[in-house]
């Protein structure tokens, strides 16, 4: 039979809506791809060639004689009037609504051709930019064929894009894995380029892997746990919820107000990493929150509008799916280029301060929780680490002292006379020399450990501050500083242990005897601060350095070293601190000491003055 096609517009429509009705072929892709969903497909075909752009399917197709290639050039038509119309034969929600998806191909080419085949019934016609009238050209049934396919389908075929994919297939997979969620192994992606092929056939299962944390609403993305991993089971990470419901009344299409449910479902996580996330590259960003109807996109990403540009929202990304906004009696919200809602209807707003003030704040207050677990964890293996090294040093020294005695033994005996004090020193030397590489470690050792403490009470924090300021300022890395009160967490005792097990392990019971310098703050506080004071005994059999800071008319007594001259600091009944020019000097005096002893290249005494002046009052 002779077909005819024919377009239900004005064609001079078609030269200014084709190249205009999207700016980025993804959304073209995602239009296509919703247009096979909608047909019943089970695979869809993305075949990228030089000259050609392939969209492919293996849905039922459509048939000229039942009429519906006529009903599907129609432009515009609405095509969800009621509940039974926004079904599909195989009870998939329909995603197409306004008829405009059929022309998204022209965004690409100014030529595409449509082939289907329904039932072994072929069809074909070519539509175009610059048609000469609303009758298209048609494409015999001869020339009509698939790539992939064998049966029932239809392929789009663009010549010559103007837009381009990628160039490897796992760099268009990220792409569609955004914007297009209906994805499942009812439904597949293939992608292929050349002799390359990759297929997407689950949106969870891609995601979930690289997730942290993750809030799941319903059951609608359910299957993300079978890819989350909790690394730290110690910490809620993971959290299913039900489906968030609101009442809302809407005024439907007939104008007559009405209450509904508005139902979000879906997701929303925390990726473990942004690094290396841009090693393929994408049109889209990789922390977004997007909003979904009757599983299309309408709204790739609404983050800039709920967040606030905050460092941790870099890892957030969610899909929220929200089919009242597809629902067939009420307005349509979807703005005109298909690439966002109408930020004014009641749903969008309902939803965006849902994500706002509840789902935003909570995924990022897990990421943080998530961000410490992880430290903390870090920490721990740098202590074990650090006692394994401790551990092994000592059983090396141990050897080191029986084979050096044994060997120096061993040629002292069978002498049958006195040997000179140059012959036993040159026996020792020798053996020594022969097991200095049992040794090795103990530089390692020494490198490892903190340098410098401040010893203070709780309450004399405020004189433990400028102490550690003071120490920073003059080049004094805080990872080589132990100071408990720290607001920096990576001068405080590492997470798990208490202060007395760490000097323990790693300053008194330590092979090594590398010791740290104390710098003392002391105060009427001090006697009756037990730890304080267990600190003074401590560093008192240990033999270490110290230099003392002291507050008010308090006089620091033995085993400190009393003797030499401490520095005082003035506090008042307010509060207030104070001190001396002459005790400013002092202060900064002592400072540059240490890091002599220590070996750090300290500032000026001027800088330092010109500093502490800045901290304290200098009177």
């Amino acid at each position: 039979m002779d077909k005819k096609y024919e377009l239900n517009i004005d064609v001079r429509i078609l030269e200014l809506l084709g190249p205009n009705l999207y700016t980025n072929i993804y959304y073209v892709l995602a239009e296509l791809i919703a247009n096979a969903y909608d047909a019943d497909a089970h695979n869809v075909y993305i075949i990228s060639n030089d000259d050609m752009i392939i969209v492919e399917d293996d849905g039922k197709g459509m048939s000229y004689s039942k009429g519906e290639i006529t009903k599907y050039l129609k432009v515009a038509a609405i095509s969800r009037t009621n509940e039974s119309d926004s079904k599909t034969a195989l009870d998939r929600l329909k995603m197409g609504r306004k008829g405009v998806g059929k022309l998204a191909a022209l965004s690409v080419s100014e030529e595409v051709y449509v082939m289907t085949v329904s039932s072994g019934e072929k069809s074909g016609f070519v539509l175009s930019r610059h048609p000469q009238s609303e009758s298209l050209q048609s494409i015999p049934d001869e020339s009509i064929h698939f790539e992939k396919i064998t049966g029932n389908g239809t392929a789009i075929v663009m010549l010559k894009p103007q837009y381009h994919l990628h160039k490897t297939p796992t760099a268009i997979k990220r792409n569609l894995l955004k914007i297009f969620p209906a994805i499942s192994e009812d439904f597949k992606i293939h992608i292929i380029m050349g002799d390359k092929e990759d297929v997407i056939d689950s949106v969870d299962k891609e995601i979930g892997k690289e997730l942290c944390a993750c809030i799941l609403l319903g059951d609608k993305s359910s299957t993300i746990q079978n890819t989350y991993k909790n690394e730290y089971s110690d910490v809620e990470l993971f959290v299913k919820k039900p489906s968030k419901e609101f009442p809302i009344v809407l005024k439907n299409n007939d104008g007559n107000e009405k209450e509904y449910r508005l139902i979000i479902e879906g997701w929303i996580g925390a990726y473990k990493s942004t690094r290396g996330r841009k090693l393929e590259s994408s049109d889209f960003p990789d922390n977004f929150i997007s909003l979904y109807a009757n599983d299309k996109m309408g709204e790739f990403n609404i983050l800039p509008v709920v967040g606030a540009n905050r460092l941790n929202e870099s890892y957030v990304v969610g899909q929220l799916y929200i089919d009242l906004f597809e629902l067939s009696e009420l307005p349509d919200m979807a703005l005109s280029n298909r690439q966002g809602y109408k930020s004014d209807d009641p749903r969008y707003i309902k939803v965006i301060e849902y994500v706002k003030d509840e789902l935003l704040p909570n995924i990022i207050a897990k990421r943080v929780a998530y961000a410490k677990a992880k430290k903390d964890q870090s920490e721990k293996g740098k202590i074990d680490k650090q006692e394994e090294e401790e551990r092994s040093f000592r059983q090396s020294v141990s050897e080191f002292r029986k084979n050096t005695s044994a060997q120096v033994a061993k040629r002292i005996v069978g002498k049958e006379s006195l040997f000179s004090e140059e012959e036993v020193r040159s026996a020792v030397e020798d053996a020594i020399n022969a097991n200095a590489n049992i040794l090795g470690l103990k530089p390692h050792i020494d490198q490892q450990k903190k340098k410098l403490f401040i010893s203070h009470t709780g309450r004399d924090k405020d004189i433990g501050d400028i102490v550690y300021n003071m120490l920073v300022f003059n080049n004094v890395p805080p990872e080589d500083i132990i100071y408990t009160s720290c607001d920096d967490e990576i001068s405080r005792v590492p997470q798990g242990m208490n202060i007395y097990d760490y000097l323990r392990k790693f300053f008194v019971d330590s092979v090594s005897d590398k010791k740290m310098y104390v710098l003392f703050v002391t105060s009427d506080n001090t006697k009756t601060a037990w730890g304080a004071m267990v600190e003074i005994g401590a560093s008192w059999i240990t033999r270490v350095d110290h230099k003392i800071f002291n507050i008010n008319s308090f006089r620091p007594e033995h085993p400190l070293n009393d003797e030499a001259m401490w520095n005082t600091i003035l506090r008042d009944e307010d509060g207030r601190l104070s001190m001396t020019k002459l005790n400013c000097d002092d202060f900064c005096s002592k400072v540059e000491q240490v890091c002599d002893v220590v070996g750090y290249s300290h500032k000026t005494r001027e800088e330092n003055k010109e500093k502490l002046s800045s901290l304290i009052v200098v009177e």
